[in-house]
């Protein structure tokens, strides 16, 4: 084939950024009265002020508007990422123990001082991201503070990784440590490390320390030996503290994810021997998704459990990961059924999850193929981190594709 459909879905990538996502975010979703961004919108925009505001959400939307500014810079996205960097940093932030609350109310109010290790990676992978764009030296310090934080008392220097949660002064949290009422209570998550993982190497970019990098090295490692399941290629959710595995299910979308950011990690370490060993785990969890999560219909079942599909609702984020994860199979081995599973994703998302009317994308398509109208827009979980970032990375993958082999286009789709 010729460049053009390669052409074409970066521009089908890019219009949805820059004509769908990032225009709510800079619009509807603005709170003009308490500032910031509003906790929760359904879906044809009603608030409920009652929510909470969540770390999560605040950071993602840090990460977004500093990653769009890194790939297009515009005045707008850098008011945007300065709007989110204040409510990070002024009203998330704690100034007595350092690091950020978990949750506030309407008003800034702490609801929740607990010290999440999920929610302190997220703010390093912001605030990475933010000093990456901008170069400012204020987010790179507090991303350095937080790791030095996570490394004095949620790192687990015996058996390795980290603690699911601390308390406001980091102390041990006690019997009650999930990271939300849908996970397991138990020390360790591979979720949690995961964006561990993915905040390590964004900070590593951005700071040449070398304990970011023997931290990075050892995620990889547990990935590696204690997370993923080499009988079934899937990872393992849940886990105690000497990693012994306490679930059974499996997320394809955390797995699809994991696969191309396990792969971004290697590459931070710039170590040839160790990403060849990281892509073909990369392949093999990305072999597994599409034979075993993918649908007729081209999206990504949210759950299984011995190799069979036991929640085939397709949520948004999934279907993001799902696009850039595949893209990154095609990308290293070659096989073209890679690129049309990734390009399927995307049409899937296009065809039935980007709200037209009001913008951004709907949360979930149940399993009966219908819309689920009890989940918002907005909420602590629901932001445009995922889906921001599946578009920044099919227009980054297609265009290095491109420009590496110019005379020699891939071979035909089929």
């Amino acid at each position: 084939m010729d460049w053009t459909e390669l052409k074409e879905f970066s521009q089908k990538a890019a219009a949805q950024l820059y004509g769908n996502i990032l225009p709510f975010w800079c619009g509807p979703a603005l709170d003009r009265e308490e500032g910031g961004w509003m906790a929760w919108l359904s879906n044809d925009l009603k608030p409920d002020r009652a929510q909470p505001k969540g770390l999560i959400l605040n950071s993602r939307i840090l990460w977004t508007f500093s990653a769009v500014h890194r790939a297009r810079p515009q005045p707008l996205f850098r008011q945007m990422a300065g709007r989110a960097l204040d409510v990070l940093l002024h009203q998330f932030w704690d100034p007595q123990h350092g690091g950020a609350f978990w949750r506030l109310d309407g008003g800034g109010r702490v609801l929740d001082d607990s010290k999440k290790t999920y929610g302190q990676a997220f703010c390093i992978y912001a605030l990475a991201e933010h000093a990456r764009a901008f170069g400012g030296a204020e987010a790179l310090e507090r991303a350095k503070d937080l790791f030095d934080l996570l490394e004095r008392h949620a790192h687990d220097a015996r058996d390795g990784g980290y603690w699911e949660v601390r308390r406001r002064d980091w102390a041990e949290a006690g019997p009650e440590a999930r990271l939300s009422d849908k996970d397991m209570n138990e020390k360790k998550s591979m979720n949690n490390h995961l964006h561990v993982l993915e905040a390590l190497a964004s900070l590593s970019r951005v700071w040449d320390e070398p304990r970011v990098k023997e931290r990075l090295r050892e995620l990889i490692g547990l990935f590696e030996e204690r997370i993923l399941d080499v009988r079934t290629g899937h990872f393992h959710h849940f886990f105690d503290e000497q990693w012994q595995v306490r679930s059974d299910t499996c997320t394809f979308g955390h797995d699809i994810e994991g696969s191309w950011l396990l792969c971004e990690a290697a590459e931070a370490l710039a170590d040839p021997p160790l990403l060849r060993r990281v892509e073909s785990v990369a392949l093999r969890l990305a072999e597994t998704a599409l034979r075993e999560g993918v649908g007729a219909d081209g999206g990504l079942f949210y759950e299984g459990k011995s190799g069979r599909v036991i929640d085939a609702g397709r949520e948004c984020w999934p279907q993001a990961e799902a696009a850039t994860g595949f893209l990154n199979a095609w990308q290293i081995s070659h096989d073209v059924k890679y690129y049309n599973a990734a390009r399927r994703a995307w049409d899937y998302i296009e065809a039935r999850l980007v709200d037209r009317v009001h913008g951004e994308w709907f949360w979930r398509i149940g399993p009966d193929g219908r819309l689920d109208p009890t989940l918002p827009k907005v909420s602590e979980w629901k932001g445009p981190y995922h889906g921001s970032r599946a578009c920044l990375e099919i227009m980054r993958r297609l265009q290095q594709v491109m420009e590496e082999a110019p005379a020699q286009p891939p071979a035909p789709l089929v």
